[in-house]
């Protein structure tokens, strides 16, 4: 039996909270330590975020399964896997706790709660990267789901760890990451104008990949259901 939606409620809200806590902290410290070398404040930026993201798959995926990201909900309550019904809850609690996570990240660093970034992320290239980034996340995730369940925490981490580094806009492949980042005027910031472009092309990489399984694994939406 699945726990009480405000259980699982809560578990989005935390485990994403920790989630934004970990990307925006990290960079931080990252740039903090790094004296100047971008390489080296993206190299912290990118292990903390995928050790994060094992940590808090393993701890919250028993409960709310762990999306932490609307792309992720959505797709999921398509194939069957979370019911349309409890779909704005999820994204509503992600959301909150990403910003929740920023607000911490910037105050454990002495920073103002919320703070406009001026980071420019923008262009074909960078919107390729967030489409591409989001389809090779979803197909992660339904490819370990089919195959190897127990495995989707350390892949995620994995791929997020190395799409910080192959995508030119860093991989954020997560709305609800987008849209709390555009508040952290930080080394993991993106300027407010240019989120809704990442928005939109995460998204069209969650359905192409969530599309492209339907018909590589004809029984994922029996799969989905069963997390």
């Amino acid at each position: 039996m699945k726990p009480s939606l405000a259980r699982r409620v809560v578990a989005e809200f935390t485990g994403t909270l920790f989630l934004l806590a970990a990307v925006v902290g990290s960079g931080i410290m990252g740039e903090r330590l790094a004296a100047g070398n971008t390489a080296i404040a993206l190299l912290a930026n990118s292990v903390a975020t995928g050790a994060a993201l094992v940590a808090i798959i393993l701890s919250f995926g028993s409960i709310s399964g762990a999306h932490l990201n609307p792309a992720v909900t959505l797709a999921d309550a398509w194939q069957g896997g979370i019911a349309w019904r409890e779909t704005p809850a999820y994204i509503v609690a992600q959301v909150t706790g990403a910003f929740v996570g920023v607000a911490a990240a910037h105050l454990m660093f002495g920073l103002s709660l919320f703070s406009a970034s001026t980071h420019v992320r923008t262009g074909p290239a960078q919107l390729l990267s967030e489409f591409i980034a989001t389809f090779g996340l979803l197909s992660v995730i339904w490819g370990c789901v089919r195959y190897r369940p127990s495995a989707v925490p350390f892949a995620v981490g994995a791929y997020i760890t190395a799409a910080y580094w192959f995508t030119s806009s860093t991989s954020f492949a997560n709305p609800a990451v987008t849209v709390a980042r555009s508040l952290s005027n930080t080394f993991a910031g993106i300027r407010p104008a240019d989120a809704a472009g990442f928005i939109a092309a995460q998204l069209a990489g969650a359905f192409v990949a969530t599309l492209l399984f339907r018909w590589l694994i004809p029984s994922l939406r029996a799969e989905a259901s069963a997390v």
